[in-house]
């Protein structure tokens, strides 16, 4: 089995359930401040899976490295983004750029696999 994978696909099957939740389902009930987090999570989510989801595909150490921090950079970034646009409390925003640095991470680890290929 594949965890990356399934990881990925988890997490792009949630973003784009999210997206359209947050879109029909949250239409007018959110702040502008908060439907903007919203959106922000939903995007770098769905990115952050489809890439997780290529990586996952390649067989190679350093790309599934890459992946994983895709994955965890999803969880904490939208993850925390989410939950203060449904109200949670503001200091959930501490956490949100440990998921950035994480996607940051990631890019950084497949850069160097490229160039290590």
């Amino acid at each position: 089995m594949n965890r990356l994978a399934l990881a990925a696909g988890v997490l792009g099957f949630l973003a784009v359930a999210l997206g359209a939740f947050g879109a029909h389902g949250l239409e007018g009930k959110l702040s502008p401040q908060a439907q903007d987090w919203w959106e922000t999570a939903t995007f770098y989510g769905l990115v952050h899976a489809v890439a997780a989801f290529s990586l996952a595909l390649h067989a190679r150490p350093g790309l599934a490295r890459a992946g994983w921090a895709f994955v965890i950079g999803a969880v904490v970034f939208s993850g925390s983004l989410y939950a203060m646009a449904l109200g949670g409390p503001r200091m959930l925003g501490m956490a949100t750029p440990f998921g950035g640095v994480s996607f940051l991470v990631g890019w950084a680890l497949a850069a160097i696999a490229g160039a290590k290929r």
